[in-house]
């Protein structure tokens, strides 16, 4: 007869105990998110509107391949300019024009920069210009969108799009001067541009990397 009072007590504590946990649950408050700022990205400060040029301590247009499998050496062009006609207030109306001059290829070795400048592969002294002019700004994303451009390597002029990625405005050093900063990417067959030397044995598909930082005139 005595377990009946302790299970009664048992009892009754179980329920205190899961009506206050209960309670405690109830009573704890809610975040909520504001209704306007459901699904909505929110719009980046794309700087003032103006001509800007490539800062050339801050700016890389590097490229990388296949080597038989065994890695994918990083190679850039150490000399190019680039003008760029920024609409802040609708980015996809902005004009872009890259020249690179082909000689200052740079693969961190000189014997193979020698052999990249020859006939066989950029042949740098007939086509020494590498150049790009756009031709088309699509916005995907507030951040990102696509640029397309007519590019010109080896004396052959092809479309080529690039997926960017717009990564920042700020002030510049000097007071009222901007820096906008870009991401970009794309892939090139270099068979398709006289370049094919030693496909398949090396890589065909090249990755364009570009980095780049441009300042206010």
């Amino acid at each position: 007869m005595r377990l009946i009072p302790l299970f009664l007590m048992l009892f009754f504590l179980t329920a205190c105990g899961g009506k206050a946990e209960a309670d405690s649950q109830t009573s704890a408050p809610q975040e909520t998110i504001p209704a306007s700022s459901v699904g909505v990205a929110q719009q980046p400060n794309y700087g003032p509107s103006g001509t800007y040029k490539n800062d050339k301590a801050h700016a890389y247009i590097s490229f990388s391949y296949s080597h038989k499998g065994l890695s994918n050496p990083l190679l850039r062009w150490r000399n190019w300019d680039a003008t760029l006609n920024w609409d802040g207030d609708d980015p996809t109306r902005s004009t872009l024009t890259v020249i690179i001059q082909a000689a200052s290829i740079d693969s961190g070795v000189d014997e193979f920069d020698g052999h990249l400048r020859s006939p066989r592969f950029f042949d740098v002294e007939a086509y020494p210009e590498i150049r790009f002019v756009s031709t088309k700004a699509e916005k995907i994303e507030p951040n990102r969108g696509r640029l397309t451009g007519d590019l010109t390597l080896k004396g052959q002029t092809r479309p080529v799009t690039l997926e960017v990625t717009f990564n920042k405005a700020a002030e510049g050093a000097e007071p009222g001067t901007g820096v906008l900063g870009f991401s970009a990417r794309t892939m090139l067959k270099r068979s398709e541009w006289d370049l094919g030397y030693a496909v398949p044995f090396v890589g065909d598909a090249v990755d364009i990397i570009i980095e780049a930082e441009f300042g206010s005139q």
